[in-house]
């Protein structure tokens, strides 16, 4: 007879619920601990944020109308130009507002769930290594880097490309434990979807991984090779699949190539969003005034250097823990001595390759460079902790003789970054007190039966600067185009009530208390498109004027010189409205003989020449202006100042 007692009521669930139960009861506690924090400081009136980066949220609605602007990463309704990243993060998003509709919380909680995501891989691949504490540890030292916070309330690129890259780093030491080929190949993968996110950016961890294989090479060193040489294959695959796309679609068929002079997805991959962000590039620091360590210049993460990722700028952000997570590599150098043998050296390649490689390719890059970059960092910052506070924990002799040393730069480099800002001015006594305390009875045999709740204690007295950051992160809007965590005066944008800089605060134009990225003010249709009058791209007005006219004269797209104009109009009033000259106008160099083309095909009729502050030669770059000056020269003037309609003047454009 069947038995249908209650006592367990999982036997009267369905499969899958039982499944699911069986699975959420085997999650260890300090783990569901972590991602229930994660949750709290990645979800928490989210809605806050508003449409954040106005610039990709543009992107975003054009691309959910339109599969062929889904396709291509149309920042307009159009089809006349992308934005200047592929489109991978933007696909999430997009997908998430044909499901659910356009709205804040439709394309930021997937981001927010990316975050969550990244801590929770963060604690298994240091549990793998070095147990549940090392593991729960790492998981919170993510959890609460303020840059980390940031960046998963907000709907630029960087928390798909954080959550690519640690998944990538999970499957290596996957494949370290078992020596499997398929782990190999989700790694390349993995690196492929960070490649197809935000471009070379992915590539900084493809050194440390293949080195941490090829020298641990747990099936052998021929085997190993093989194996790597599938997960490249894999990664070049996955990595190049849009980017083939586009280089096999004729031209006429898709848009153009925004931050690209040649219309060339390669000119995307090599130049603007690859070396050039190294080696320096037109447009970068020294365009804006950079280089003085404050104003534009932190703008781009500061001066260049081999202390960058400890100023004011980027310390805040990602920086607070990088004294403990240095002194952890060395010390696990060390102990392990590297040998094949030992299980954490091919860990510690793998984690601390990648952290050397991001460090020293952001502490000297020359190109643009923000601070929210160095949200890539954090995963193997946090790792790097994890492990510190594994050697802290193990009471063995070297793990005294190495504890002060690594307490000691833990405390030390807090203490450089709280410098750099006017917050928490008490808790450098308490660093450096406890600090010597942790230290004191870390190296004494004596006391070894208090060294887990010391541990804990020198652990979370680290954290409280960082976690201090992160909750205050929650209390403000984060800026639509530099995402930052921490205080709302804690901006390289400026000090003061709000991120200072480009604009007016405004929730209509996401909710950015400084300005978003470029976004003008109010325009026709309602909604704050990024605050007060004027802005960083021209008067709105003369837009409003223009689209005025165009709705009682026809219709049809109109163009202007910079993408972050047309990003607040497609936004605030759904126009129908392309930047010719990338996001700020000077990025996209478009020919004349493709706005001809342009024109023909009915998919541009009117440019509007004066909107656009930026859109001369910024840096050196010519962008749309000689575009504008050609329509000037063609075009029929209307009304509307610096309004021209090309209907009909094709011919007349290509001869100019």
């Amino acid at each position: 007879m069947t038995d249908l007692s209650l006592s367990d009521p999982t036997r009267l669930a369905a499969p899958g619920v039982r499944r699911l139960t069986r699975a959420a009861r085997a999650v260890p506690p300090e783990l569901a601990l972590l991602l229930a924090l994660a949750a709290v400081l990645n979800l928490w009136a989210l809605s806050r944020n508003g449409l954040a980066n106005e610039y990709y949220a543009a992107a975003v609605r054009s691309m959910a109308s339109s599969w062929h602007d889904f396709l291509y990463g149309s920042l307009d309704a159009a089809g006349l130009q992308t934005v200047d990243k592929p489109p991978m993060a933007l696909w999430v998003q997009a997908l998430s507002v044909r499901l659910l509709g356009f709205s804040s919380l439709s394309m930021l909680v997937p981001q927010a769930l990316m975050g969550i995501a990244s801590a929770g891989l963060v604690y298994d691949l240091t549990r793998r290594r070095f147990g549940r504490f090392a593991g729960f540890a790492a998981g919170i030292a993510l959890a609460t880097t303020p840059i980390i916070v940031a960046v998963s309330r907000h709907n630029n690129p960087d928390a798909l490309l954080v959550l690519c890259c640690t998944l990538a780093l999970w499957a290596i030491v996957r494949a370290l434990e078992a020596g499997r080929t398929r782990w190999l190949v989700l790694a390349g993968a993995c690196v492929g979807l960070g490649f197809e996110t935000k471009m070379a950016a992915a590539l900084l961890i493809v050194p440390g991984l293949a080195a941490a294989y090829l020298w641990v090479a747990p099936t052998g060193r021929w085997k190993a090779i093989r194996q790597l040489g599938l997960g490249g294959v894999a990664m070049v695959v996955v990595g190049g699949a849009w980017p083939l796309l586009v280089l096999l679609t004729p031209a006429a068929d898709r848009p153009w190539i925004s931050g690209t002079s040649d219309n060339s997805v390669l000119s995307l991959v090599l130049g603007y969003n690859g070396l050039g962000r190294l080696a320096g590039q037109a447009g970068g620091p020294a365009s804006l005034g950079g280089g003085g360590g404050g104003g534009t210049s932190a703008l781009f993460g500061g001066d260049a250097g081999a202390f960058r990722l400890l100023n004011s700028a980027l310390g805040g952000q990602g920086g607070w823990l990088l004294g403990f997570a240095v002194a952890s590599a060395v010390a696990l150098v060390v102990g392990s001595r590297l040998r094949r043998t030992d299980a954490r050296t091919g860990w510690l390649i793998a984690v601390g390759g990648a952290f050397a490689v991001i460090a020293v390719a952001f502490s000297f890059a020359s190109g643009i460079f923000h601070p929210y970059y160095v949200s890539l960092l954090a995963p193997f910052t946090a790792a790097l902790v994890g492990a510190g506070v594994a050697q802290l924990a193990a009471g063995d002799r070297f793990a005294r003789i190495a504890s002060p040393l690594l307490v000691a730069a833990g405390v030390i480099v807090e203490i450089v970054v709280l410098r750099e800002y006017d917050t928490l001015s008490w808790l450098p006594p308490v660093l450096v007190v406890g600090g010597i305390a942790a230290a004191l009875v870390l190296t004494s045999p004596i006391l070894a039966r208090w060294r887990a709740w010391v541990v804990a204690a020198a652990l979370a007295l680290m954290l409280a600067a960082p976690a201090t950051w992160a909750v205050q992160t929650l209390g403000h809007a984060t800026s639509g185009t530099f995402p930052m965590g921490g205080p709302q005066t804690a901006s390289v944008m400026g000090g003061g009530g709000g991120r200072g800089g480009f604009g007016g605060g405004g929730p209509g134009g996401g909710g950015a208390p400084g300005g978003t990225r470029g976004a003008p003010p109010q325009l026709a249709g309602g909604g704050t498109a990024g605050g007060g009058a004027g802005g960083m791209f021209g008067d709105a007005s003369e837009l409003t004027s223009a689209l005025t006219y165009i709705e009682s004269h026809g219709g049809g797209t109109l163009g202007v010189s910079s993408q972050s104009t047309a990003a607040a109009a497609i936004l605030s009033s759904d126009a129908k409205v392309a930047g010719l000259g990338g996001f700020s106008g000077s990025e996209s160099r478009v020919s004349l003989q493709w706005l001809v083309q342009a024109v023909r095909d009915g998919r541009i009729r009117w440019v509007l020449t004066t909107s656009g502050a930026m859109g001369g030669t910024s840096g050196g770059r010519v962008g749309a202006t000689e575009l504008m000056a050609k329509v000037a020269q063609v075009g029929t003037s209307t009304s509307v100042s610096g309004l021209y309609d090309l209907q009909g003047l094709a011919d007349r454009l290509a001869a100019a």
